[in-house]
């Protein structure tokens, strides 16, 4: 509509107003740098008038290089957080089958060079990947979807039940520089 029809109240220049700050490059790659030994590989599925069929890991294409040891699936319902929590002895990698997450990253290794750093990534199944976390790096997984979040985890050491490799924080805890509470849009 041409200025010359604005009302002269609605001429008023706002002030204020934050420009949005770049959060992906031109090529859909994230700006903000992935903590140390983080990875992320995307897994094709393929389909057809029968139904999918979708690679979780292989031999060819190996996101980690430690074997499969140990492999089993977990859910997350609508709404519900799991995390925080690290592994001292063993680093994940995750694989999400259905559902949208939204994981929370924080280094807590001291000699990393990203120590201190949270990546929160989203994952959902139709681009379904895989995810390595290193030992001692903090994660959570909240279901920002409307149905289960179902995930396949092949841990790089298998789960000792004596004696589990699992160290836990609070959701809410301060000594992890991230929040949980409900973030509005704009």
């Amino acid at each position: 509509m041409p200025n010359s029809t604005v009302p002269q109240q609605a001429k008023a220049v706002i002030k204020n107003a934050v420009q949005d700050r770049q959060t992906v490059h031109s090529d859909g790659t994230s700006v903000s740098p992935l903590i140390e030994g983080v990875v992320i590989q995307s897994s094709t599925t393929h389909e057809d008038d029968r139904g999918t069929l979708c690679e979780i890991m292989s031999p060819y294409r190996p996101p980690h290089p430690a074997p499969l040891v140990y492999v089993y699936q977990f859910t997350i319902r609508p709404g519900k957080i799991k995390g925080w929590h690290s592994h001292h002895l063993h680093d994940d990698r995750i694989f999400i089958s259905q559902g949208h997450v939204k994981v929370v990253l924080y280094d807590n290794r001291p000699d990393s060079p990203t120590f201190g750093c949270v990546n929160e990534l989203y994952r959902t199944e139709q681009d379904r990947t895989i995810m390595v976390i290193p030992a001692h790096v903090f994660h959570a997984h909240e279901n920002i979807g409307a149905t289960d979040a179902l995930f396949i985890s092949m841990p790089t050491r298998p789960y000792n039940h004596a004696d589990p490799d699992v160290y836990r924080l609070p959701i809410d805890t301060d000594q992890i520089p991230y929040s949980f509470k409900d973030r509005r849009g704009w």
